[in-house]
């Protein structure tokens, strides 16, 4: 299994060309004779980079969302421009209706738009398929849905809200999926922001997955904007999973990236774009 981060917050580079880094995830994944595509940042630059990495993006076979914000969706125009075969998964519950909610001078609620790009759903229909619960999209490669309750709770913390009927309500995730690959290693699991916890999504993960050991988590852990005392708290949840791999970025932010390293030593390693792992 070989891991490539096509696009990071972090810049990076390859083969002595600087790559670009931007407010967003994508990453490529070869595993078992399939090429997998891990959402597509916020805009092309994913594939430019994917190119100067030597990444062919017309081979890849499998392409997945991992939810429904613009910073992991908005390289899909791009990413059907190059490939014309690969199907692009989708929680079902993923639709063009997420928000960031906040209050102007503490009084006014605001909400502006963070989804996918309006119409593109309907656009590339032909390429987008929804998955349900638990879904084995190839030998090895699962998609798994949240089963952690009362995420609106954290929905609300973030500011995160999605609109249904005309109305606003605090975001529990149901867009959202982890990308879980099985290695000789144990599940490598895939979650761009785990906007759950990335602790519960290992608890998910090992309730869809009785009896495997879980060797890696890769992904954003959206903890940029918590304090320090809430994120070392998350970091010793997360240290007694006794996961081996953490690999984060994005979302998490340099500040949280170094408590986490804090605590959990040389098991924390810092994403970038351009970042390649082996297994």
């Amino acid at each position: 299994m070989k891991v490539q981060v096509l696009i990071d917050n972090i810049a990076g580079t390859c083969c002595s060309r600087k790559l670009f880094g931007e407010w967003g995830l994508s990453v490529y994944v070869e595993y078992e004779g399939h090429k997998v595509l891990l959402d597509t940042g916020a805009s092309h630059l994913f594939a430019k980079n994917a190119n100067v990495m030597g990444i062919d993006l017309t081979q890849v076979d499998i392409g997945v969302l991992s939810h429904a914000h613009y910073d992991h969706a908005n390289g899909m125009a791009k990413f059907f421009k190059a490939n014309s075969s690969a199907p692009f998964y989708l929680r079902k519950g993923a639709a063009e209706n997420c928000y960031h909610t906040g209050k102007l001078l503490g009084r006014f609620t605001y909400h502006y738009y963070i989804g996918i790009h309006k119409g593109w759903l309907e656009r590339f229909a032909d390429r987008i398929r929804f998955v349900e619960g638990i879904a084995e999209i190839a030998p090895g490669i699962t998609l798994v849905p949240h089963s952690t309750p009362g995420l609106e709770r954290i929905g609300e913390m973030a500011h995160l809200s999605v609109k249904e009927n005309g109305k606003y309500r605090y975001d529990n995730f149901d867009h959202e999926q982890s990308l879980v690959f099985d290695t000789p290693q144990g599940l490598f699991i895939m979650n761009s922001c785990s906007h759950a916890g990335a602790d519960n999504i290992v608890k998910e993960i090992e309730a869809a997955f009785p009896g495997k050991k879980i060797y890696a988590i890769l992904g954003g852990f959206h903890l940029f904007r918590y304090p320090d005392a809430r994120v070392r708290a998350f970091a010793e949840r997360l240290r007694e999973l006794d996961v081996q791999k953490i690999y984060t970025g994005h979302c998490t932010g340099d500040r949280a990236y170094g408590i986490l390293r804090e605590v959990l030593g040389e098991r924390a390693e810092q994403m970038h774009t351009g970042m390649t792992i082996n297994l």
